[in-house]
């Protein structure tokens, strides 16, 4: 009899480990997926289209609630944990809740779930989400473009919608967003690479978009993995370059799988030198030398820079933030905090008196994000909760310091002013060396 497995995720690395370790393996079924940290994702199914003659009715996915249930009732043998950005303590809690139902626990590793591609690869990952990996990313292809590559990048997956028309997704014009009805997440992600003139591909078959990205009509000479929510790269990788986040000091060795992508760098940048405490940027030097001491550590900050700050000076502004910054990546601080320091505001006022519809639900799973509000809109109904709490919210103005110009989505009724940041090398060597020696090594 095949080995019944239930596989533990949140729509995203959960379907490419059934993807690359399971779809083909006759020795196992899988039974179910559960789903957890993304909200609505939850009482669907991975479609047959995707999961292949093995399963001609699809996968259900079920709430992680009903795990220990579950594994009684569909006889499990085996749970496959398979999300990111949770601590030890959160994994080894799902563990023990696995076994005690009588299961056994897994934890997939690199080599049973990457793949390898024709071209060279150079993934960017981190150790928590917010880190700053996606300023990392964009620096990296800026510097590649200079060395007169053409570069495309492949996004960590945000499939939340309809799985099988997501299956391969390809960005090269802000129109894409709406085509593909992107979430408020996902155009975070993908409209910083579309606006600087590089093509970046995302959605549920990474297969499948790795091949379509090496033949790229636009051409395709490297790879670059813009890694989300400190995953570990999809991708058998001949650069990997970890950040890390001295605001979180001691996180890049007790959350998963952010430990895994310190130990397997070959670079790391240690980023926000210029906003954090030096004691904690110590503390994280000390931590990556005494892991991964042969890695190249470069030291960077993410400087701010704001459309009007006149609108902030004396003002009492609302601070809307990256959603998952501030919700499963665990974040007090992000970039509109900082500019709303920088340029003088007179107070942050706290959202929680004036939320809407389903932010309230992710004030009370997050009750920790405080006087700040994440920009959620995993869907239309919630970016109109976002839309309404904004309004309602008695504030001068708003600052959004998410990577996209929400101005442009919402009809936001009081003034409003967009923050800016980018990665900035500090001394040597910085990424134009690392690099140079790269596509030496790998570029034909």
């Amino acid at each position: 009899m095949p080995r019944r497995v239930i596989i533990i995720g949140a729509a995203g690395r959960d379907f490419h480990n059934f993807n690359t370790r399971y779809r083909d393996d006759d020795s196992v079924e899988v039974v179910a997926f559960t789903a957890a940290q993304i909200p609505g994702i939850g009482g669907r199914r991975y479609p047959a289209e995707l999961a292949g003659p093995r399963y001609p009715e699809g996968i259900p996915v079920h709430a992680e609630a009903e795990l220990a249930t579950l594994i009684r009732d569909l006889k499990v043998d085996e749970c496959a944990f398979s999300y990111s950005d949770v601590s030890y303590q959160h994994v080894m809690s799902v563990s023990a809740l696995v076994m005690a139902a009588g299961a056994s626990f897994t934890l997939l590793g690199p080599d049973d779930t990457q793949i390898a591609s024709t071209k060279p690869v150079v993934s960017v990952c981190a150790v928590r989400t917010g880190s700053g990996k996606s300023q990392t990313s964009r620096r990296v292809i800026q510097v590649l473009l200079g060395l007169g590559l053409k570069v495309v990048a492949i996004r960590h997956p945000m499939p939340y919608g309809n799985l099988t028309a997501q299956r391969v997704q390809r960005f090269a014009q802000i129109a894409d967003l709406a085509r593909h009805d992107c979430t408020i997440e996902e155009m975070e992600e993908y409209e910083p690479h579309i606006v600087r003139g590089n093509v970046i591909y995302a959605g549920a078959d990474y297969e499948a978009i790795i091949r379509a990205a090496e033949k790229d009509p636009s051409g395709c000479d490297v790879i670059v993995w813009d890694g989300g929510n400190n995953d570990v790269s999809f991708y058998r990788s001949d650069l990997l370059i970890t950040v890390v986040d001295p605001h979180r000091p001691g996180h890049e060795l007790s959350y998963y799988p952010g430990e895994v992508n310190l130990r397997r760098a070959g670079v790391v940048v240690i980023n926000k030198v210029d906003t954090a405490d030096l004691a904690d940027i110590e503390t994280v030097r000390a931590n990556v030398a005494r892991v991964n001491p042969g890695a190249v550590v470069i030291e960077g900050a993410s400087p701010i820079g704001i459309d009007d700050s006149s609108l902030v000076t004396g003002r009492r502004v609302l601070v809307v933030e990256d959603g998952p910054t501030l919700t499963h990546g665990g974040m007090k601080i992000g970039a509109g905090v900082v500019a709303a320091r920088k340029f003088g505001a007179s107070e942050i006022v706290d959202p929680r008196p004036y939320l809407v519809g389903s932010l309230r639900d992710t004030f009370a799973t997050y009750p920790e994000i405080g006087a700040l509000l994440p920009a959620m809109g995993y869907g239309p109904a919630q970016i109109a909760d976002l839309e309404a709490t904004i309004n309602a919210t008695d504030c001068d103005a708003v600052i959004i310091g998410t990577p996209i110009d929400l101005g442009r989505l919402l009809d936001i009724d009081k003034p409003h002013t967009r923050v800016y940041y980018d990665l900035q090398e500090i001394g040597k060597p910085d990424l134009t060396d690392v690099l140079g020696r790269f596509v030496s090594e790998h570029v034909g």
